[in-house]
């Protein structure tokens, strides 16, 4: 988690500190009224969400779909920019996932990676003796689990990462 004092917000938002504080003051009691616990709001250290996604790799690699959905909020939402279809919820995000794995199989090595500060994974998809890179997933991990998932197929983002665009059949970069 990226954290500023108010004096340093205020210089990168080009405002005043006492204008940060209102705004932090306003966000609180907008929280507070809604019955929402700051605490809760935020995210887990960087330990906590490699775990998380550890364990969201772990279900995506054996195909699992059960324990992928044990892993998502109930409000869980996947993206897939620039597609227009995304689906929310565990259900609706399972079912999906079983598509994939009918359509593609369930052999998909896959390679860590991290953008913007959040956990993700770059997954290779069989591709006659090897695999070929499919998609780079970026989760958003919260307290009670991955609640979003972008999805990217997109060769400029694979590029801006240093993907391997292939691996061999053992699941080394070719």
């Amino acid at each position: 988690m990226l954290a500023f004092s108010t004096a340093e917000a205020s210089e990168v938002l080009g405002t005043t500190v006492a204008a940060v504080n209102s705004a932090l003051q306003r966000a609180r009691a907008g929280m507070k009224s809604a019955g929402t616990d700051p605490a809760q709001a935020s995210e887990p250290s960087a330990t906590e969400q490699r775990a998380w996604l550890d364990r969201y790799t772990a279900a995506f690699v054996s195909a699992d779909v059960e324990a992928i959905k044990a892993l998502l909020t109930e409000d869980v939402l996947m993206e897939m920019p620039p597609m227009v279809n995304w689906f929310t919820g565990r259900d609706g995000y399972g079912q999906f996932m079983r598509w994939v794995y009918g359509v593609g199989g369930t052999d998909w090595p896959t390679r860590p990676v991290a953008a913007n500060g959040q956990p993700g994974f770059a997954a290779y998809r069989r591709d006659g003796d090897g695999y070929a890179l499919h998609t780079l997933q970026v989760l958003t991990v919260t307290a009670d689990g991955v609640s979003r998932n972008s999805v990217f197929q997109d060769p400029v983002v694979f590029a801006s990462f240093g993907l391997p665009g292939r691996l061999d059949g053992a699941g080394e970069p070719v």
